[in-house]
């Protein structure tokens, strides 16, 4: 029977993060509360904050699992890309920037998380995920050691701020088409 409880505490857990996720997404983390959530998940008030202790661990639960989707499509593409280095950095750099625009995590991680978790802990996040990955793709493509943290930082912020340009334009399909140009252009300055 522990098995089943178990199991059945994981459903419940991930009910409650889908259902945070969605609504954090369309209405921002202000315009939530954890009744919200709960009414949506199909659980009580105190299942919520039995499984996320209130409404900031929620939501750092909700933009840890974000940041490492984000991370697993950069590697995904990149792995998909082949064996050369520069081609990973390309596919990888082009994901991120398609994977932080789709849906729920442009709103979440680079709006309301920084606010609500704190720019120290959204670099943590940001660090032991999707940076991580760039920084040993730059590093592949010969981008020197006492450079590699400061390019990494540099075009790290560029893609996050093409991101949020291409969620707040009036055309994300032509914002987004421009900003994948865009990065091409930037990351020329880095490939051999």
């Amino acid at each position: 029977m522990p098995r089943a409880s178990a199991a059945a505490a994981a459903q419940t857990a991930q009910r409650i993060l889908d259902s945070a996720t969605e609504l954090f997404a369309t209405r921002g983390f202000s315009e939530v509360s954890l009744d919200d959530v709960a009414r949506e998940a199909r659980v009580t008030r105190g299942a919520v904050y039995h499984h996320y202790r209130n409404k900031a661990g929620l939501f750092g639960a909700v933009a840890a699992a974000l940041q490492s989707d984000v991370a697993r499509a950069v590697v995904a593409a990149a792995q998909d890309a082949g064996t050369q280095p520069s081609e990973q950095l390309r596919a990888g750099s082009h994901a991120f920037l398609d994977a932080i625009t789709d849906g729920s995590a442009v709103r979440i991680l680079l709006i309301d998380a920084p606010a609500v978790i704190g720019w120290q802990e959204w670099r943590r996040l940001d660090a032991a995920n999707s940076a991580t990955h760039l920084r040993e793709a730059l590093r592949d493509v010969g981008v020197a050691d006492d450079l590699l943290d400061a390019s990494t930082a540099q075009l790290s912020g560029a893609m996050n701020e093409a991101a949020l340009w291409t969620a707040q334009h009036t055309d994300t399909d032509l914002a987004r088409e421009q900003s994948h140009v865009a990065l091409d252009r930037l990351l020329a300055a880095y490939l051999p």
